[in-house]
């Protein structure tokens, strides 16, 4: 069966399964979306009412009056923390919050009453010994243990906004967004374990802090116990200091739109953007996606593949599951370590009924091991998830039968991090499934694809922008900082009835029965294994090599990432005079600074030295020219307009060589 034969193949929900959903068919979904469309503001009215407890109730649903700076839920008090703690110890004080697995199969399973004491103490140690109050801003530089969930969890108890960088990311990435959020203090570990082995953090910490910063105290977990060097005045130890503080705090009360955590995304510019949720908003949808997409019961057992580094590990492995009082699995590793039944046996030990994980990973579990799900008991599985990017047919299928037994859901999540939560994603009670196919907004998320130009519905078939058309309790409030850029990003680019809307920056499609597909990017934003980088920020960095003259970079398809990063590099002394010896030195120098600027995740897997680039006579870059060249693609565009069309030729003669 080919790809295009699979993706129009209808799947139907297990009716077994939509009989205890908690949306059990497409009637009750239309009937919830009617009622949002008849009255928007009841509909979240009613739902922050029945899903959060609130110190003080709110005196108004929304307030749009000075679109896009909308403000949710205005009077109300609430703290996060106590949404994912306080509020369950009545009932679930001994029920497992967070069951962690180490990379070297250690485990560690945490209950609520234990999870409250742990933050409880976090907490302390914050505001006592380091002096963390409400609104001050804590970068956390840790990897998946279970000490990064209390360190999130303890700024929200005080109202210290947390800002997660990436594990991966280096000591300049590192640096940028500390320097940015202005933080006082850094929340890291001396490292962790990858494949059995120790890498480090706090050395990358060390190098990030050189010279002045604003950050007074570094606070190190003690995971792998290598040596690491301690500046005195500046650094502590955890494991020292947690056990002298109470496991009694009272959570400070916050206003619904006090900041909860910034996140910094790669964009169209160099410059990341310091993404900013807020409280009340963020937790109500965190909760009621956990509830309608996973369909998670109070007995399951859910697990999230995802690191925290990323909006997948702030809202579905920590935020959204603990908000719901719900098991949620945390795990250190590697997926294909030591072989890639890794994830399958860890499903039949810990009988998890939810599994939520990006393609890229799918696909690379598929690859290096087809089979090794049939060795497993898979059978307490009930929802497959996908994130990050749209997934291809041939691994929809493997996931399907060979994970799913042909019997689970498989939801096929649509969302970014400035939406906070889901916003477009199959139910798995009620949707009918088209493989790598979004299928239709959720209840309450009025999403639309929309033409740029006119700003009307596009038809069937016809590519458009992905609009959401009225704001939404988890959106963005705004990039850190710079208000200016935020209204440019996302409110600039598709307006409906002459009133500007938000732009996901991807293209989409419906199908004949209004199904959307996403198409993928509209900007100069490459997903690479689920991950946005911004080509910006990948060229900036290779500028920084003295012999590059020019350089533009793009996204080229690749069989396990789903985009690879493809940068043409003009050289200043031209292809035949290089100071380096050949291709290769010149390849390993250029990825050498990524690593330095960005991280591994940011490296290039086709680097090609080429005499210019396709320029109009403006000096705009045609990158779409490039993707094009990239993906092996004919050049269906004119280019007798551009400043020098011979290039063209050039660069597709060097390319295919």
């Amino acid at each position: 069966m080919s790809e295009q034969q699979m993706k129009k193949q209808v799947f139907k929900p297990n009716k077994e399964f939509a009989k205890t959903a908690r949306i059990k068919n497409m009637c009750e979904y239309h009937e919830l979306q009617d009622a949002a469309i008849e009255d928007y503001e009841g509909f979240w009215g009613s739902y922050a009412k029945e899903k959060i407890d609130w110190i003080q109730p709110f005196d108004g649903v929304m307030d749009e009056s000075n679109f896009p700076f909308v403000k949710w839920f205005e009077g109300g008090k609430l703290n996060v923390s106590a949404q994912c703690i306080d509020r369950h110890l009545d009932t679930r004080k001994n029920k497992a919050a967070i069951i962690f697995e180490g990379d070297r199969g250690d485990k560690q399973i945490i209950t609520y009453l234990e999870l409250y004491y742990q933050v409880n103490k976090f907490a302390n140690l914050l505001r006592n010994e380091f002096g963390v109050a409400k609104g001050d801003r804590v970068v956390i530089y840790m990897p998946m243990i279970p000490e990064a969930a209390y360190a999130m969890l303890a700024c929200a108890r005080i109202g210290a906004i947390h800002s997660i960088v990436f594990g991966g990311f280096s000591a300049e990435a590192l640096r940028d967004r500390i320097e940015d959020a202005d933080a006082k203090v850094v929340l890291t570990a001396d490292g962790a374990y990858r494949k059995d082995k120790p890498y480090m953090l706090k050395p990358v910490v060390d190098k990030a802090l050189e010279g002045e910063t604003p950050v007074e105290k570094v606070l190190v977990v003690q995971r792998n116990h290598e040596d690491i060097e301690w500046v005195s005045g500046r650094d502590y130890s955890y494991n020292e200091m947690i056990e002298q503080q109470s496991t009694a705090f009272e959570p400070e009360v916050m206003d619904a739109e006090d900041p909860l955590f910034l996140l910094y995304t790669s964009g169209s510019t160099g410059k990341p953007k310091g993404v900013q949720h807020n409280s009340a908003g963020y937790i109500l949808w965190a909760q009621m996606t956990m509830e309608w997409v996973f369909d998670v019961k109070e007995n399951d057992t859910y697990w999230c593949t995802a690191d925290i580094g990323w909006i997948t590990g702030h809202t579905y492995i920590v935020y959204g599951p603990l908000a719901m009082g719900a098991t949620t699995v945390m795990f250190e590793g590697v997926p294909t370590y030591p072989d890639a039944g890794r994830p399958w046996k860890m499903v039949e030990e810990y009988k998890i009924n939810q599994f939520y994980t990006a393609p890229t990973a799918i696909r690379v579990l598929h690859k290096m091991g087809e089979d090794e799900p049939a060795k497993y008991d898979l059978s307490s599985l009930k929802v497959l998830g996908t994130v990050g990017e749209p997934i291809d047919p041939p691994a929809w299928k493997w996931y399907y039968e060979s994970v799913g037994n042909s019997n689970c859901a498989i939801v096929d999540t649509y969302w970014q991090t400035e939406t906070g939560g889901h916003i477009i994603s199959p139910l798995p009670g009620a949707t009918p499934i088209k493989p790598a196919c979004a299928t239709f907004a959720l209840p309450g998320i009025m999403a639309e694809i929309l033409d740029p130009e006119t700003g009307e519905k596009v038809g069937v078939d016809e590519k458009g922008y992905m609009c959401v058309t009225r704001p939404w309790p988890s959106m963005i409030r705004g990039v850190w900082g710079d208000e200016e850029r935020f209204v440019k990003s996302y409110f600039g680019d598709v307006k409906k009835d002459g009133k500007p809307v938000y732009f996901t920056g991807d293209g989409a499609v419906y199908d004949e029965e209004g199904y959307i597909t996403i198409t993928g990017r509209t900007d100069d934003v490459i997903n690479v294994s689920g991950h946005r980088m911004g080509t910006a920020e990948v060229e900036a960095a290779l500028k920084k090599e003295s012999e590059v003259a020019e350089v533009a970079v793009v996204g080229k398809p690749h069989p396990l990432k789903g985009e690879g990063i493809f940068a043409y590099v003009v050289l200043k002394h031209g292809l035949d005079e290089s100071r380096f010896e050949d291709d290769v030195a010149m390849v390993k120098a250029l990825n050498g600074i990524i690593k330095q600027e960005i991280g591994n995740i940011a490296v290039c897997d086709d680097i090609v030295f080429v005499p210019g680039l396709p320029k109009t006579r403006s000096g705009k870059i045609m990158r779409r020219i490039l993707r094009s060249i990239a993906k092996g693609e004919e050049i269906t565009q004119d280019i007798s307009t551009l400043e020098d069309p011979s290039v063209v030729e050039k660069i597709i003669s060097i390319v295919k060589s």
